[in-house]
């Protein structure tokens, strides 16, 4: 379980309208995707609406994905705070229920100095015995980790693993030159096959949700090497890149699993579930994607 690498879903939070989490549905959805070939679960990245969650809805998700992935896959836990003794409780009680790794998330209201947001990741690192991703995305994050912060940190023994979601390739290199130690996983805000030929090691993103088959056969296009066939299917797959980012992101993907099959319920409020017209949309896409695998 130690080594992280291929595709992560960032799996959605169903979630009643009383604010229950639907524990038979994810359950299931876990398991799907397992046996859809996923090589880890994410729960509560930023397509399990983290931010919208109370402690004990947090808590309901991350222990329904461990007890559904029942050891066949690692799960690295999403761990998302604007105070550094708050986001360190919650990621010792995730490995107490089981968490493989630990996606470590900075919340920021005031803006943060380099030292302080370094603090709050070490601090992180330091409160458990699993492995660290650090997630840094600037669309929704106040205080962004600099390219000097994420070269400090590669130096833990714990933090291993970066997903970066600017939209920014060229900082990746950067990453992976400045920091060699650190695997970088690409997210759905770049392109995952070109990620993988500049040295990432998988795709961590709520898109894989809806197309897991197809993301798997596309890592395993790129460990073979076959570029030509990857960037083919990279291609028919980007729609789905190209709807997230359209989308609400948790709107998007539930959606889709809805479309699926999948009872997940709507975003929690105050966000919105998608238009009818941006719902025949993503339909449409899966439609496609489907006549895909069938060729």
């Amino acid at each position: 379980m130690g080594d992280f690498h291929g595709v992560f879903p960032y799996l959605v939070s169903p979630i009643d309208a009383e604010g229950r989490i639907k524990t038979d549905v994810l359950g299931r959805l876990a398991s799907d995707l397992i046996k859809a070939g996923v090589h880890g679960l994410t729960p509560l990245g930023s397509t399990g609406e983290f931010a919208y969650l109370d402690r004990a809805q947090r808590e309901a998700v991350v222990r329904v994905t461990i007890e559904a992935a029942d050891k066949r896959v690692p799960v690295v836990a999403g761990v998302a705070s604007t105070a550094t003794a708050d986001a360190v409780a919650q990621a010792k009680a995730f490995q107490k229920l089981g968490a493989d790794g630990i996606l470590a998330i900075l919340e920021a209201y005031f803006p943060l100095k380099d030292a302080q947001i370094e603090s709050y990741f070490r601090a992180i690192a330091d409160a458990v015995e699993i492995p660290v991703v650090l997630y840094t995305n600037p669309q929704f994050q106040r205080s962004d980790l600099s390219l000097d912060v994420i070269a400090r940190l590669c130096e833990h023994p714990r933090i291993r693993y970066i997903k970066d979601a600017s939209t920014n390739t060229g900082r990746l290199l950067s990453i992976m030159n400045r920091a060699p130690r650190m695997k970088v996983f690409s997210a759905s805000a770049h392109i995952p096959a070109t990620v993988m030929l500049i040295g990432g090691v998988g795709w961590m993103a709520g898109p894989a949700c809806i197309v897991a088959r197809q993301s798997v056969r596309l890592y395993d296009l790129c460990q073979a090497g076959k570029w030509p066939e990857a960037m083919k299917l990279q291609r028919d797959l980007w729609r789905i890149n190209e709807a997230f980012a359209r989308f609400n992101l948790a709107a998007c993907i539930k959606a889709g699993l809805q479309i699926q099959g999948y009872a997940v319920g709507d975003p929690v409020p105050p966000q919105a579930a998608l238009a009818p017209a941006e719902r025949d949309a993503v339909e449409h896409i899966l439609a496609d994607v489907a006549k895909l695998e069938m060729a």
